[in-house]
Parts: C-alpha cells; sequence; structure tokens
C-alpha cells in the first residue's frame, strides 16, 4: 500500500453514508511518525497498538498519548541492558563500601548506589529536575518552586517511594500493604505519612491561560492553598467503582459469595455486586476478614489499629443505611490502607520529564537508560552537544503545547478508541477544528517568521516538532478528513490547499494531501466552483487540468517523499488519457514502471511438533493445520547439517546452492550500509539533536525533520553513490572506526568488510542512491518491511531481495511498500514460497 490510497470514480461514494470502517481501517489514515504524546492511566489505553500506515509518520508525532514507543533521547542512546537484574547488578557491585554519603552528581561520576540510601531510580528522576531547573526554570512559577522545594525536603525513603509509583500504573490506588519494596524502605508507613502530609502554597500571581480546543482542565489538577505528594484511601475512595476494583480474584470471589452474587470472571462478578449494591438496605451477612498473606503481615502492624477504626465503623453502622456503604466499608476493611500519587504534583512532575525528554512519551526505562548509558563501557561517535533552553520560548507555550497534546489526545480516542465513529463524533472533531483554526493560521505566520528572520539553515526543523502549531497541523489534518466525511468537500479543497502552502509542519503528509487534492479537483471541484461561462464538459476538462497540475506538481515537490510518487504517477497517466493529451506530450515514466516480484517456490522438510495433551487427556498433534496456525514453522535444513531452522535459513541454503552470497537481515544490510555511507552526515552538528554526550544517532532521526534539515548534505551524497562512490566511503568509515566497535545507529560491525564492498559493488549506483533517500526520508518507519533475505552475486554483478512466505503468511502492507520501491529503483525481487514435500512429526 502506498501511502494513504485515494479512491477512484466508482468509490467516491466513499463519504454517502456516515457508515464508519471498523476502527483499525481508521487507524490507517494515521500516519506513522514519531509521536509527541501524553503519558495516561491504563484505563484509557486501548486494548491494541496502531498499525502503522505509509504516510511516512505515526501518530508518535504528536498524537496517541498511550503510544508504546520509546523517546526521541532514548532511540538514540545505546542499547543497554535495562532490566531489574541490571539495575541491581550496577547498585550492588559500584555501593560504597566505606559507607560515605555521596550527593547525587559524585554518585553518577563514581557509579556508586547503597541500598536503603541511594537508588537509581531517584538518582534519575532527581537527574531530569535538577538538568531542567539549571537550564529552564523558567518555565515553572512560583507555586510550582515551592513543590519543587518541598520535593528536596523529603527524606529518600520518602522520594524513593513516591518514584516508584510514578513509573507504575500512576493514576490508581495501590494497596500500601501489597507494595513491597522493603529493602530500600525500611519504614514504609512512615514514607507514606509522610507523602499524605499537607504542604502550604505561596498565592499565584499567574492568570489562568486559556487554549484554542482545550476544555476545562480538572480542578483536582489544579495547585491552589495546599498539596500532598498523595492521596490517601480513607478520604478520597469514595465509590464502589473505585474501591472494588483493588480487589483481587479470589477476595472478590469471597465477597460475591457473602453477597449471594454470580459471575464467571471478574468483570461480570464486579458488575454484579455494584448491581447487587444499590438494592434496598440491611445486609446480615459478616465482613470480610484481610487476607493472612505475607505481605498483609509484614504490614499488619503498621495497618492495625487502622482496621480496628474500620472495624468499630461497621459494627456501628445502623442496619438502614444503603448497601452501597456497607460494601464500600467492608471491601476498604478488607484490602487495607491504599496510596495514589496526588494528580495536580503527578501532572507537574510529568511536565518536568517533557521538558526533559523533550517528549512525553517516556517510561521507567527511559528514566533509568541515561545513566545506564553513562557508566558502561562504550564507545560514542564524535559530535558536538548542544542542550538548547529554547525549546519552549515561555512557560506559556509549554502550557500551550500540553494543552494541545490533551486536545489532540480527545480527537484521537473519538476515532480510534471508540470503535466505530458517529456522526456527533465527526461533529465534535470540526467544532474542535474550527476553534483551533484560526490559532493555527496565527502561529503559521509566527514560525514563518523565525525561519526567515531568526533560524539558520535547518535549525528551526527539529525546534518546530515542540510548537502547538505541530499539533495544531494534525488537528487540522483531522478536521480535512471530518469536512470530508460531511461532504465540505469546498471547505476540505480550502484546507488542503493551505496546508501545502505552508512547509513547516508535517512534511512526511505532503505526499497524502498533494493526493487528495488532485482527487477532489478531479471529481467534486468542478460542480462546486463557478463555471465562469463553461459549458459542464469544459468545466470538467478545466478541473482534470488542474488535478493533472497537482499531481505534477507532488511529483517535483522535493518534501513529498517518495513512497507517494508511483500512486501519483498513475494518477498522471489516467488523467492524461481521460484529457487526451497527445501521446508526445505525455509523461513517461517507463523507469519506473513497477515489476511485480518474481515468485519462487522452494520444496523442503518441515517437522511439525507433537502437542502435549489437553487437559482432558485428547491428544492434538493429528490437527497439524491448527497447530502451526500462528506460530513459526519449524524446517529441516538439508543445505547445511540438517538441523532445525527457520523457514528463511531452510530457503537461504536454498539460494547458497544456486551460487548466491547472502544473509537472512531482514533490514539489517541496508541499515548497516547506511549508516556507512551517511556517518558524516549523521554527526553533523545541528543545534538540539545531541543533547548528551552518549547517544548514538541524533534525536531528529526518527522523525521527518532529519532530511530537510540536511537536504543539501544528504542530496549530495545521494549523487557521489549514484555516481559509485559508495565502496570507497564504507571502506574508509570501516577503517576510522571497526577497532573502536563505536556505536552508530543501525550499524552491525558483525557484517565482514569485504561482503559489504562486494554488495555495494554489485549495487547499480542509482539503486543504491534510491534506497539511501527513501531511509533518509523515514528512518523509523521504513526500518520495517524489508524483505528477509538480502543475496548478491559478485561474478554477474547483481542483488536480490527476497521475501519468504510460508502457506500460512501474507504481505504485510509495510512488505508491499518496499517491493514497490525496491522494483521501481530496478533491484530484483522474488516472491519465495516455501512448501513443504515432506511433513515429519516429532
Amino acid at each position: 500500500m502506498l501511502g494513504h490510497r485515494i479512491r477512484h470514480p466508482e468509490s467516491t461514494n466513499f463519504h454517502d453514508e456516515f457508515h464508519s470502517p471498523p476502527a483499525k481501517r481508521l487507524k490507517r489514515l494515521e500516519s506513522t511518525e514519531s509521536s509527541l504524546s501524553r503519558r495516561v492511566s491504563d484505563d484509557e489505553k486501548p486494548l491494541c497498538r496502531e498499525i502503522p500506515d505509509s504516510e511516512g509518520e505515526s501518530d508518535d508525532d504528536g498524537a496517541l498519548p498511550f503510544s508504546s514507543g520509546k523517546t526521541d533521547l532514548e532511540t538514540a542512546l545505546p542499547p543497554v541492558k535495562t532490566d531489574k537484574d541490571a539495575i541491581a547488578e550496577y547498585e550492588a557491585t559500584r555501593a560504597a563500601e566505606d559507607g560515605d554519603t555521596l550527593n547525587l552528581h559524585r554518585r553518577l561520576g563514581q557509579r556508586k548506589w547503597v541500598q536503603g540510601r541511594s537508588s537509581i531510580y531517584v538518582d534519575a528522576f532527581n537527574l531530569a529536575l535538577e538538568t531542567v531547573l539549571e537550564d529552564e526554570a523558567h518555565l515553572f512559577d512560583e507555586i510550582e518552586m515551592a513543590v519543587f522545594e518541598t520535593w528536596r525536603d523529603l527524606s529518600y525513603e520518602a522520594q524513593y517511594l513516591y518514584v516508584r509509583l510514578f513509573l507504575r500504573k500512576t493514576a490508581v490506588w495501590h494497596r500500601i500493604n501489597r507494595l513491597g519494596y522493603y529493602g530500600d524502605i525500611a519504614d514504609l508507613p512512615a514514607a507514606v505519612r509522610e507523602l499524605h502530609e499537607q504542604h502550604p502554597l505561596p498565592r499565584s500571581t499567574a492568570i489562568a491561560q486559556i487554549n484554542p480546543g482545550e476544555l476545562e482542565p480538572p480542578d483536582e489538577i489544579k495547585l491552589k492553598g495546599s498539596f500532598t505528594f498523595a492521596d490517601g484511601s480513607d478520604e478520597h475512595v469514595t465509590t464502589m467503582e473505585e474501591a472494588s476494583s483493588l480487589l483481587k480474584l479470589d477476595e472478590l470471589k469471597a465477597l460475591a459469595k457473602d453477597a449471594k452474587v454470580q459471575g464467571k470472571n471478574k468483570r461480570e462478578l464486579l458488575k454484579a455486586l455494584r448491581t447487587t449494591s444499590q438494592g434496598q438496605g440491611g445486609l446480615g451477612w459478616q465482613g470480610l476478614k484481610r487476607s493472612d498473606t505475607e505481605e498483609s503481615a509484614k504490614s499488619e502492624s503498621s495497618t492495625v489499629e487502622h482496621d480496628e477504626n474500620r472495624e468499630e465503623i461497621v459494627k456501628s453502622d445502623d442496619i438502614g443505611v444503603n448497601r452501597d456503604a456497607r460494601f464500600l466499608r467492608k471491601i476498604l476493611t478488607s484490602i487495607g490502607p491504599c496510596i495514589r500519587l496526588s494528580s495536580a504534583i503527578l501532572t507537574l512532575f510529568e511536565r518536568v520529564h517533557l521538558v526533559f525528554y523533550r517528549s512525553t512519551e517516556w517510561t521507567e526505562k527511559s528514566l533509568t537508560t541515561i545513566i545506564l548509558a553513562r557508566i558502561s563501557r562504550r564507545n560514542f561517535p564524535e559530535y558536538i552537544v548542544s542542550r538548547s533552553t529554547n525549546i519552549f520560548p515561555s512557560r506559556s507555550a509549554l502550557l500551550e503545547f500540553e494543552a494541545s497534546i490533551r486536545t489532540q489526545f480527545r480527537i484521537d480516542s473519538i476515532l480510534e478508541m471508540n470503535g466505530t465513529v458517529t456522526k456527533d463524533g465527526l461533529k465534535k472533531i470540526k467544532d474542535i477544528f474550527e476553534e483551533v483554526y484560526p490559532r493555527w493560521t496565527a502561529l503559521l505566520e509566527e514560525e514563518q517568521r523565525k525561519e526567515d528572520r531568526i533560524y539558520e539553515c535547518g535549525e528551526g526543523a527539529y525546534l518546530r516538532r515542540f510548537s502547538p502549531a505541530w499539533v495544531y497541523t494534525r488537528i487540522v489534518h483531522k478536521g480535512t478528513y471530518v469536512l470530508g466525511r460531511f461532504k465540505e468537500h469546498k471547505r476540505e479543497y480550502q484546507m488542503l490547499t493551505e496546508l501545502l502552502a505552508q512547509h513547516l509542519f508535517h512534511a512526511a503528509r505532503r505526499g497524502a494531501w498533494h493526493q487528495r487534492k488532485a482527487l477532489l479537483e478531479e471529481h467534486y471541484m468542478w460542480a462546486l466552483e463557478p463555471d465562469e461561462g463553461r459549458p459542464e464538459d469544459a468545466q470538467k476538462k478545466h478541473w482534470k487540468k488542474m488535478a493533472l497540475q497537482t499531481c505534477e506538481e507532488g511529483l517535483q515537490d522535493r518534501e513529498c517523499h517518495l513512497i507517494y510518487h508511483y500512486d501519483l504517477q498513475k494518477r498522471v497517466m489516467k488523467l492524461e488519457k481521460a484529457l487526451k493529451v497527445a501521446k508526445r506530450q505525455q509523461h513517461d515514466f517507463g523507469h519506473v514502471l513497477l515489476a511485480k516480484p518474481a515468485e519462487r517456490t522452494v520444496e523442503g522438510i518441515r517437522i511439525e511438533k507433537q502437542r502435549p495433551p489437553s487437559r482432558n487427556g485428547s491428544k492434538s498433534g493429528s490437527d497439524l493445520s491448527n497447530s502451526r496456525k500462528g506460530g513459526k514453522t519449524i524446517w529441516l535444513d538439508e543445505g547445511e547439517d540438517n538441523g532445525e531452522c527457520s523457514v528463511e535459513s531452510m530457503c537461504l541454503s536454498w539460494y547458497r546452492s544456486q551460487g548466491w552470497k547472502g544473509y537472512h537481515s531482514e533490514g539489517g544490510i541496508v541499515r548497516t550500509l547506511f549508516a556507512y555511507l551517511f556517518h558524516d552526515i549523521l554527526y553533523t552538528y545541528l543545534p538540539n539533536i545531541f543533547q548528551t554526550p552518549y547517544q548514538t544517532c541524533p534525536l531528529d532521526l526518527f522523525t521527518d525533520a532529519f532530511y530537510p534539515s540536511r537536504a543539501s548534505l544528504i542530496n549530495h551524497r545521494l549523487a557521489l553513490i549514484a555516481n559509485g562512490a559508495a565502496p570507497s566511503l564504507v571502506t574508509e568509515i570501516h577503517t576510522l572506526h571497526h577497532k573502536n566497535q563505536t556505536c552508530i545507529v543501525g550499524l552491525d560491525w558483525g557484517f565482514e568488510l569485504a561482503d559489504l564492498v562486494e554488495i555495494v559493488h554489485c549495487f547499480e549506483g542509482e539503486a543504491l542512491a534510491t534506497l539511501c533517500k527513501v531511509m533518509a526520508q523515514e528512518y523509523q518507519q521504513r526500518g520495517g518491511g524489508i524483505p528477509d533475505l538480502f543475496l548478491w552475486r559478485r561474478e554477474k554483478g547483481e542483488v536480490l531481495f527476497v521475501e519468504v512466505k510460508s502457506e500460512n503468511d501474507r504481505l504485510s502492507d509495510t512488505q508491499r511498500l518496499w517491493i514497490h520501491v525496491l522494483s521501481g529503483a530496478g533491484v530484483r525481487v522474488e516472491l519465495c514460497n516455501a512448501v513443504a514435500r515432506e511433513v515429519r512429526v516429532e
């Protein structure tokens, strides 16, 4: 699938009804670029991740607040172990033997942590806070600075507890008797009390800020009067929904049994319990006892008084009280005290991390990866580190950026998280779009002035990703989709024209905008615009010429990514045929016409593992098709040692028997070649893209800002590659960096230099340049989907990409796209179907 497909005449009734396709279909309207998105609680997260389309961006661009991808900063760091064992190993092996108290920077410098007195989690959290306050304190007001001062005064154990909860499900309650952390927190009840303590706040002189498209922020995230770092269940758990969600399944079953309700699973039990709790008052059943678990026993001494108080409340409860209150008290008695981070302070610390990571998409691993990379023994490329303090020029800009992310999340929730989109949902998006539009146009003018007068060449491309206008542009893009659904094609056409007129935001979408604009001109605009005295046929012809011009502009647009060229070329040929353009004046795309991949069948011996007997004693091994479904198939490698192997390895052995050399690399070769050929360009200085000395790539590599920021350098390098300079470039970088095994993004030092030189010799220069251009434009999105096998023959000077499929496999959209790109570049591609001539059951 090449980009966002534009439908042809027979399907222009797509907008006739408000019958929406399934949610997965809607998601493919979205981009696949890196997202700047806020973290949300698990309750807000969708059940599945978005399937990226070929627009060259992902809703990671500012998009979905629930994205599970890495931050730009995290992806730029080298791969290091970040699991519990790695952290424990560092903290244990580097612990200070003499017991001296070290400050944050000395611990980081000397790699010393002492369990119960210091932790990598707390240090990472405080490193982010100190870095932000050192360079960008102007983004926080006097109330927020007072919170930070109070944070510094907390004990280590209170800070440790807060940080660990901060990295968990931050919007939910946690049962204190199940937290653990006894190795680092000697007095858990004291740490909890410290987080519950009320702290006064100074009066704020700040004026409330109103942002376009945003609803009124909830009161619980506003700082006023006083604050606590965490809430207690005594005052804040007031509903059955909150309380019952804290019960474990066995506890819930016991409660349901006493309440005489039934259900097949936890969801049904909760629903039945909540329904029953709304009934008549008066119950004569016994209250639950707290589970005698090991964790409960550990916390029993700290909660005895709490439990006794609750039991007194239950005993003195009037027999006619509403059943809901009785259930609530009994549940709270059972689960013991709970803790939840205060929403206002949580929001503030998330803002700190947004500023530090230049992203809202961070996790526990993000928090520790920087320190683990810092203390690892790695060799990093040489580059100039530059952490700018003007990412957010003012507090107002930061708050508007946050608000724009929240507004964008509301739109994504309507389109992607609630099933089929209703007419009311589309109307809400349209209203948001109308409110955002005036602010978007004003910010566009402001950013254009910066580009013309302030930013040097390429400097603004990455900075603009942190402007509200970046997010608003995406909202306007979504608004054009909604306008199309409402058949407001004239307004949709106007917005597409404005989107294409600006060259500052979301360059990766320009191909899709050109496509859609051409479709509107071909099929709709003739009836919506004045005919200026032309008859209907002449009016239609006029707008088809306009559509043809739009396609030509798209193909000439330097920011229109290559993946859209094929669809634009097809539309050009179709329009020229409809307009009866003379043959000599028609465009000739013969040099890029796509050839279908040749298909080949390779036979082998498949191994079928006998499935274990089911619980009822029956065997399922006879159902071979079911046993293979959804899993990797196992084959016999007849060309090597007759050992078990994957289907790709089996096919690779067959190709090797035919005289080919090759790897099962799935893109590893392409990424390695790109790293060799563009090494100096990757580490060229631009402001803000290298913010630590421990990066393997610039922060903007995984965004659509990478290519336009270095367009001149990249295009010059592509010309050199097309003219045969690749072998010398590969040899030069290998000579400089192989000995030190420098951490360079995408580069696998396991590939032999001789093989790499042979490979670039076998590539046609133009073909290799085309592959590199696709990677430069969309490194993150096009890193996947590359055919499984890469093969070459030095004698004949040819290369071959092979996509291997067993009988249960189908080509994905990203795989089809790469096949189109490779074929268009003149590279041979084969689709290898693995067929079992024999099946052995073991």
